[in-house]
């Protein structure tokens, strides 16, 4: 790029003026890692964590965060989110996240995606550290995004 967009004339921080840009339907994926060890990873299939069910707490966390973006992160435009779902899945190294936002709106939705992944792998953590203090939550990134001037795009996979 060019030019940084949140930047004033004079230099400063600045939230983007939007208002002349169309409408459109906006889709982004976001996903985030919490590694841990075997024996949680066995403590979360045996349903022995001592705060619930982590996986369940964490979906309904992100969900929350991503209609919370603009509160969250500085100059981000507040979204009529028309659509936002965690997905957990358990696997032998500890939970993937995977985050969806969508929405018809003149700004993208890759904050709120990323958000819904960040917090749901933070609440993965909270619900587990009883069991694991040493878990780390790894690969926060975009995955997908559609729509808008910069149209479709999508992470290589190897």
């Amino acid at each position: 790029m060019s030019e940084l967009s949140h930047l004033d004339a004079e230099g400063r921080v600045a939230m983007v003026d939007t208002s002349g840009k169309a409408q459109t339907a906006r889709r982004a994926v976001a996903s985030a890692r919490v590694l841990m060890s075997a024996g949680t990873v066995a403590a979360l299939r045996a349903g022995r964590t001592p705060k619930g069910d982590p996986l369940e707490a964490a979906r309904i966390a992100g969900i929350m965060a991503a209609k919370r973006t603009a509160e969250l992160i500085p100059l981000c435009h507040p979204l009529p989110l028309t659509h936002a779902d965690v997905r957990a899945e358990l696997r032998d190294d500890g939970v993937y996240l995977e985050a969806e936002a969508s929405t018809t709106a003149q700004t993208g939705v890759e904050m709120e995606a990323l958000t819904a992944a960040s917090v749901a792998a933070l609440t993965v953590y909270d619900m587990c550290k009883a069991v694991e203090k040493g878990m780390e939550i790894t690969d926060v990134r975009l995955e997908e995004k559609t729509g808008g001037k910069s149209g479709t795009w999508r992470r290589e996979r190897p």
